[in-house]
């Protein structure tokens, strides 16, 4: 019995380092409702939400424990992470081990990371170049790039210090807009909406919003909607920093 209470313990780690990562709700739901048959669970009730996580296991003896978990933390798209727990998944379900192992597996999971330099290159390479893309010249793009690298920085370092996302957003696009406004005035050669473009776009929910819509469109309503309104949130905080922004420096305006 203790066991698989640990076992339940062990797939809430799963599901919400899954949920954390960007995975949508219905391959959560799915993924541990595959792992628990395969543990040797004869029913599997998985419910998932942005904010919380509901399983439900019922074993062929009649015994049956459930246990709910509130996630508070604000989730990110790491797919690297997210391809690992998938394959993790995969493997537990062809050969089922101990729920140590799985757990040991998962902890191990958790603390890989990509190496700071891929984040802040493609960080500078995804800010230049929609700098340029959307008409900004090479100048542009570099002050654009450097930037970039800045936001990558705050995101990886800073963004554990505040409570959501959307705070998170705000504080960041009125840090860099601030910095672009400074920029276009000690080198009047830069365009300002340029730099913010390729800057915002560091910022912006884009996948969320698709993966909220994906949500709905199978059937998860109530965690698309809710992912559906952080991602307006979020985007407006964006608006509304780089408009604080542009009133503080003068910029831009």
């Amino acid at each position: 019995m203790n066991d698989r209470k640990k076992l339940l313990h062990t797939l809430l780690d799963m599901a919400e380092r899954m949920l954390l990562s960007g995975a949508e709700i219905y391959r959560v739901e799915d993924t541990i409702a595959r792992m628990g048959t395969a543990s040797g669970a004869s029913d599997m009730n998985v419910f998932v939400i942005i904010s919380s996580i509901v399983i439900t296991m019922t074993f062929p003896d009649g015994e049956t424990i459930t246990e709910t978990r509130r996630v508070t933390k604000a989730a990110s798209n790491d797919f690297t992470v997210l391809e690992q727990l998938n394959h993790l998944s995969r493997q537990y379900c062809m050969e089922p081990f101990s729920w140590q192992e799985l757990e040991q597996r998962l902890a191990e999971t958790a603390e890989t990371h990509e190496h700071p330099l891929s984040l802040y290159a493609g960080s500078a390479l995804a800010s230049g170049g929609f700098a340029v893309f959307f008409g900004g010249s090479v100048w542009d793009g570099l002050a654009a790039g450097v930037l970039g690298v800045l936001i990558g920085l705050v995101q990886k370092k800073v963004r554990g210090f505040f409570p959501n996302t959307v705070s998170f957003n705000l504080a960041c696009a009125f840090a860099a807009g601030c910095l672009t406004g400074l920029l276009t005035m000690l080198f009047p050669v830069l365009h300002f909406g340029m730099i913010m473009i390729g800057d915002i776009m560091l910022l912006i929910p884009g996948v969320a919003i698709t993966v909220s819509v994906r949500d709905m469109l199978v059937g998860d309503t109530i965690s698309g909607s809710l992912r559906l309104i952080e991602s307006i949130l979020c985007a407006v905080s964006l608006a509304y920093g780089f408009i604080l922004a542009i009133m503080a420096t003068g910029a831009g305006a």
